[in-house]
């Protein structure tokens, strides 16, 4: 086998995909941790939004971003998602370096439970439908905690079974596979600006400086 056709270790995830995929995680644990209390509930709102703008950012990201955080990428119709499963009831791992067809599902779930629990979460501020919205607001939250469960526990058989620590390249942004599979550009700066954005648009909302959030 020639050097260049052997595995290595390349960069897949971008900076900004990582940054968001980590700020999501402290932001909804974060609301989750906060959603009982009173005197936190301008903390609990904070998370809660943030969570929101996050998403927005992903969909657009998923759009313009880099060849593995587009969705045109990674996600895949009903027929090929039954394909990968049948597939990988026999033992066969995904082929590719991106999100397989199943992680892209719970991925697209996530992102849409989060933008459920903001809408529900927004609509109880406003005391719209009654304690409906509330209700709504809570089941949909524990829905997500356990399809986050299932995310975090896949994550980590997968990481058995493929030999490789997928959690470690959510950090670093790289896995094994070919020289010509890796992207080229990280993109920090959009990383950065996606960081300052969320600790902005964070500390916005806890101030109260945003009142049709939250009051």
């Amino acid at each position: 086998m020639k050097a260049c056709e052997q595995k290595q270790s390349v960069l897949v995830w971008d900076f900004p995909v990582r940054v968001f995929h980590w700020l999501l995680l402290i932001s909804f644990s974060g609301a989750w941790l906060t959603s009982e209390s009173e005197a936190q509930q301008m903390i609990h709102y904070a998370f809660g939004y943030s969570s929101c703008a996050l998403v927005v950012f992903r969909i657009v990201w998923g759009v313009v971003g880099t060849r593995y955080a587009r969705f045109g990428q990674f996600i895949k119709g009903p027929r090929e998602i039954l394909t990968h499963l049948k597939a990988l009831l026999k033992g066969k791992l995904h082929q590719g370096l991106g999100h397989n067809p199943l992680g892209a599902l719970a991925m697209v779930a996530l992102m849409g439970l989060v933008l459920l629990i903001g809408l529900t979460g927004y609509g109880n501020v406003k005391e719209f439908l009654g304690d409906l919205m509330g209700e709504a607001h809570e089941f949909i939250a524990n829905v997500t905690l356990a399809v986050v469960a299932i995310h975090v526990a896949a994550a980590f058989i997968m990481s058995l079974v493929q030999k490789e620590n997928l959690v470690r390249s959510m950090f670093t942004g790289r896995k094994h596979g070919l020289p010509e599979e890796a992207i080229r550009f990280p993109q920090y700066l959009i990383g950065l600006f996606l960081i300052l954005a969320w600790g902005y648009f964070f500390y916005l909302v806890v101030s109260s400086a945003i009142p049709e959030l939250t009051q």
